[in-house]
């Protein structure tokens, strides 16, 4: 069974028990996964952290049991919400009125469950290599620091966005100007997300050399040391290098990890590197660094 079918998997299981008590730790282990493994899946797959995903569906469920005589406190506390307040608060926030009016107005069909898009077209140019193993020290950056989310897709937003205003206002030119600059390879990381609000932080960066003051007006982060699967996005011209950049993560997270005997690793950083493989207008190739352990 492959990761899509996991997933599809999982998902007609948490509609199943969408009333019961769900954790990221028991639907890891129904998935064969370990918790930080499987975050990272559901995320790729289903665009949404495992328990927003639960949230949304329970709401969706309750909106239809609206439909019934039942008391909104009853169908609040059958989806998880201790009080009245809580449920119409998160209620208010995802459809846009109280439960009392949607009850007048709404629409009481079942949800259906959603279907997972298959798709072998990852990456252009064809199929991307198997990756190589490379262990890393660890690693100092100095750059500029954005924090986003992965709801409703606002991280693939914003994190270009942010790219384009550090290059039009300057920033990264000044910062390869700098004397504490170990060499002029850009980063582009991503830390673990914060699990009470879903948010992480992405840094443009630069690595630094051992012992230099960095000033203020810069943000400075530490990778760990860890062992990486390194995969090459297919060359490509200016237009094209964002879907192959893209493209490469899906080929990762659907072709390479079901079959390589290795997860990722928990509280690790991923990141994206930029050489001067990067400055021309075709021929564009970037490595993507994922941080593995080997699955227990």
């Amino acid at each position: 069974m492959d990761y899509i079918d996991i997933l599809q998997e999982m998902l007609r299981y948490i509609d199943e028990n969408i009333s019961e008590k769900l954790s990221v730790k028991k639907l890891a282990v129904r998935a064969g996964f370990s918790p930080y493994h499987f975050c990272r899946v559901f995320q790729w797959g289903v665009g949404y952290s495992i328990m927003e995903y639960v949230r949304k569906r329970r709401l969706a469920f309750a909106a239809s049991d609206l439909g019934s005589e039942k008391l909104i406190i009853d169908i609040a506390l059958k989806y998880g919400y201790e009080t009245h307040t809580g449920f119409t608060k998160a209620f208010h926030s995802h459809f846009g009125c109280t439960p009392e009016v949607y009850r007048k107005h709404g629409s009481f069909d079942v949800p259906k469950l959603p279907i997972i898009e298959r798709t072998k077209q990852y990456v252009n140019g064809g199929v991307v290599m198997e990756p190589k193993m490379i262990k890393r020290q660890v690693i100092k950056l100095a750059g500029f620091l954005v924090k986003t989310k992965t709801e409703k897709g606002e991280n693939l937003k914003i994190i270009p966005e942010f790219w384009q205003e550090c290059i039009d206002d300057g920033r990264i030119e000044k910062l390869h100007g700098e004397s504490f600059v170990k060499n002029h390879t850009e980063y582009g990381a991503c830390f673990p997300e914060n699990p009470a609000n879903g948010e992480f932080e992405y840094v443009i960066g630069i690595e630094v050399k051992n012992g230099q003051n960095i000033p203020k007006e810069y943000d400075v982060c530490t990778i760990l040391d860890a062992l990486y699967a390194v995969f090459s996005s297919p060359p490509s011209d200016d237009e094209q290098f964002p879907s192959s950049v893209q493209g490469t993560w899906k080929y990762i997270f659907s072709e390479w990890f079901p079959d390589s005997g290795y997860e990722f690793m928990e509280n690790g950083v991923d990141f994206e590197l930029y050489d001067e493989r990067c400055k021309g207008e075709t021929g564009k190739v970037a490595d993507i660094f994922v941080p593995v352990v080997k699955k227990s």
